[in-house]
């Protein structure tokens, strides 16, 4: 499967939020920067656990391991946002938010770029978008799957 990669254009400065990696997500954060997925899995009862945490949500095992993922996944519910969250994201609006589930059954809260949002629909299969940052933070965003 192909993926593609944006630029976040000022992304790095102003007064946009980014995120900040810290200890228990910093695989998660490495992985996008090399633009793959990586998912916490528990190694005991194989449950996906996302976002990441120390134990599993469902044994409650401390027996982690970061699994990778392909992405491809489908939209399961979205929304269109037309006025902007604060003032510095007044150039991104209109934005789609949604909630991609990925082919593993993971639900991801995200972005979608590269589609108007008229599109858009549930079901959609989508792609991962590795949005690199100047700072050096890559975002995860999806877009539809090539060939739609």
């Amino acid at each position: 499967m192909s993926t593609t990669n944006i630029s976040t254009g000022d992304m790095g400065t102003g007064d946009k939020p980014r995120p900040l990696p810290i200890e228990p997500t910093r695989p998660f954060w490495d992985a996008l920067a090399q633009h793959r997925i990586m998912i916490p899995r528990c190694a005991r009862c194989r449950t996906w656990v996302w976002y990441p945490r120390p134990r599993c949500t469902g044994c409650l095992g401390n027996e982690l391991t970061w699994t990778p993922v392909t992405g491809a996944g489908t939209v399961h519910t979205f929304t269109v946002t037309r006025q902007p969250i604060h003032p510095a994201f007044a150039d991104e609006t209109p934005q789609i938010q949604a909630i991609v589930e990925l082919e593993e059954g993971i639900r991801m809260t995200t972005t979608l770029v590269g589609v108007e949002p008229p599109v858009v629909e549930v079901g959609m299969a989508v792609e991962p978008v590795f949005d690199d940052g100047p700072d050096g933070i890559t975002l995860l965003r999806f877009g539809p799957a090539k060939g739609l």
